[in-house]
C-alpha cells in the first residue's frame, strides 16, 4: 500500500520516538521492552493505515453526466439546507463522515475548472455536529463542469482532525479523480447541488472516492 506524502513527516518523527523509547525500555528491563513493542507496532502500523494512499484511477468517459464520491466514508445526512458561503440558497446537501480508520484522501468529483476556492481556519467541533459546516476549521471549493453546473465541496476538520490540507485554487482546471486534498485524522466532505438534483447515493451508505456515484449532474 502506499503511503501519502502527507504522511512523511508524521511517520518518521513517530518512527524516532517510538525507537528511542524502545531502546530506553530495552536496556531498563526486557518486560518493559516487550511491554512498549506491542503497542508501539499498533501505533505505527494504525499510523500508516491513515495515510494509506490506495491506487483508484479513474476515466471520466466511464462517468459522464455523474458525479462520483469525492471521500471515504459513510453518508450520515442528505438534505435541503441553506448554503450561506457561496450560493447563498437553499441546496441539497449530502455529507461523508470519514472515520479514523478510512483512506483521507479527498478527490475530485467532476471534471471542470474551480471557479471559487477559500479556507476558513475554525473550530474543532465535532465532525457530526450540524454547526462544523460553519463552524469548523474547513475548506470550500466550487467546480463547474462543461455544462455550466456548479457542484460545491466543503472539507471539514472535526474534533481529531486539525489540519486541512487542499491541492487546488480557484482558476485551477481539474479532472475527476485528482486530488483534492487530504484532512488529517477523522473528518467531513460536504457536497452541495442544486435541490433537483437525482441523488443515486443512499444515507448511511458506505462510499468510496473515485469509485460510488453519488449523483446524475
Amino acid at each position: 500500500m502506499k503511503l501519502h506524502h502527507e504522511g512523511n513527516t508524521i511517520v518518521f518523527k513517530l518512527l524516532v520516538v517510538l525507537i528511542i523509547l524502545n531502546i530506553i525500555c530495552a536496556l531498563w528491563h526486557i518486560i518493559a521492552f516487550i511491554s512498549m513493542l506491542v503497542p508501539s507496532l499498533a501505533l505505527l502500523v494504525f499510523v500508516l493505515m491513515f495515510f494509506r494512499s490506495p491506487k483508484r484511477n479513474v476515466n471520466p468517459a466511464d462517468y459522464e453526466g455523474y458525479l462520483i464520491s469525492p471521500a471515504d466514508g459513510r453518508v450520515i445526512k442528505i438534505e435541503n439546507t441553506m448554503e450561506k458561503e457561496y450560493f447563498k440558497k437553499e441546496m441539497l446537501k449530502v455529507s461523508i463522515f470519514m472515520s479514523i480508520t478510512n483512506v483521507h484522501l479527498n478527490r475530485i468529483p467532476v471534471s471542470g475548472k474551480v471557479v471559487y476556492q477559500k479556507y476558513h481556519p475554525g473550530k474543532n467541533m465535532v465532525a457530526f455536529n450540524p454547526k462544523s459546516s460553519n463552524f469548523n476549521e474547513r475548506n470550500t471549493i466550487v467546480v463547474e463542469n462543461k455544462n455550466g453546473k456548479q457542484i460545491l465541496l466543503r472539507q471539514i476538520a472535526g474534533t481529531i482532525a486539525r489540519r486541512i490540507r487542499y491541492y487546488v485554487k480557484e482558476g485551477d482546471v481539474v479532472t475527476m479523480g485528482q486530488e483534492l486534498g487530504f484532512i488529517k485524522f477523522g473528518s467531513r466532505v460536504d457536497i452541495f447541488l442544486p435541490p433537483e438534483t437525482e441523488l443515486i447515493v443512499k444515507k448511511n451508505q458506505a462510499v468510496k472516492a473515485n469509485r460510488t456515484i453519488i449523483a446524475k449532474i
